[in-house]
């Protein structure tokens, strides 16, 4: 699939190919220039292949290698363009929700270990259709957008197939205000919780809940996804972040490490849902 970031990182590839190209003393080979950096010559055709990103220090390098390091400040703000990816939900859902599920549905298909969080709202992986079909319908009128919810609940259902794939984790971490908001009336959050409840235990599923009493050492906010430890997709109001530089990944693979220390699995976690089942039952 092809993310702006990716686009973006292609386009970078492409000005470097050009320089080296341009090179004042004559067109440089990429195995000249790799010799020139001490590199292996397949990481320059990566770079400018967009198959590998640039860390400051190599567009540092390539500006010097070149002869033109006059040019490193625009290859760093290119650089710096891209590291955090901001896709717009206004760009995005002009199309409506199904091609956005889909895209979503072909990157997930790459992964076989996926790490989520979500504060406020019960992981669309593990959704019913019903309780999706509201979601969908509330972020909808929210942004005005395309209506194709239920073409957009079909395509999210689909996505849940990945569960049943061996070699596949889902390692889930819910803070326990998800069991418990209504963005949908409460005999679909009822069913949605017997459908969470059920997911315990799954081969697949590693699902743990941080209960309003834990002790925390972040404050939970801010739900996001990593999928193999290469791809961050994190969602606000406005956007979608899509992060794929190591720092990035580092930094959320240990925001969802301390989340976890909070969670309780097992029979605690049944205890939890059971709880927020009751209390539907109460109105």
């Amino acid at each position: 699939m092809t993310t702006d970031y990716q686009q973006a990182r292609e386009a970078l590839g492409a000005r470097l190919r050009e320089l080296r190209m341009e090179h004042s003393g004559g067109k440089l080979t990429g195995p000249q220039l790799a010799r020139r950096l001490s590199w292996p010559h397949s990481k320059i055709y990566k770079l400018e292949g967009g198959k590998q990103t640039a860390t400051r220090e190599d567009l540092r390098l390539l500006a010097e290698g070149l002869g033109r390091p006059e040019v490193f400040g625009e290859l760093a703000a290119r650089l710096a363009g891209f590291e955090t990816r901001i896709r717009s939900w206004r760009r995005q859902l002009a199309e409506g929700h199904q091609p956005v599920q889909q895209r979503w549905h072909a990157e997930i298909g790459r992964a076989a270990v996926i790490r989520a969080w979500e504060e406020a709202v019960i992981p669309g992986m593990l959704q019913t259709t019903d309780y999706a079909r509201h979601v969908f319908q509330r972020y909808g009128a929210l942004h005005g957008s395309l209506d194709d919810v239920e073409d957009a609940v079909r395509a999210r259902a689909r996505q849940q197939d990945w569960l049943s794939e061996r070699g596949h984790r889902f390692r889930v971490l819910i803070w326990e205000a998800a069991l418990r908001s209504l963005i949908c009336p409460p005999s679909v959050l009822a069913i949605q919780l017997d459908r969470l409840s059920a997911m315990i235990g799954m081969d697949t599923v590693e699902l743990g809940i941080i209960p309003f009493t834990a002790s925390v050492k972040l404050a939970p906010a801010n739900g996001f996804w990593i999928l193999d430890d290469r791809l961050v997709a994190a969602e606000d109001w406005h956007a979608e972040l899509w992060l794929d530089d190591g720092d990035s990944v580092a930094l959320y693979t240990k925001v969802w490490a301390t989340l976890r220390e909070s969670a309780v699995y097992g029979t605690d976690a049944h205890n939890i849902i059971n709880s927020a089942r009751r209390a539907l039952a109460a109105r």
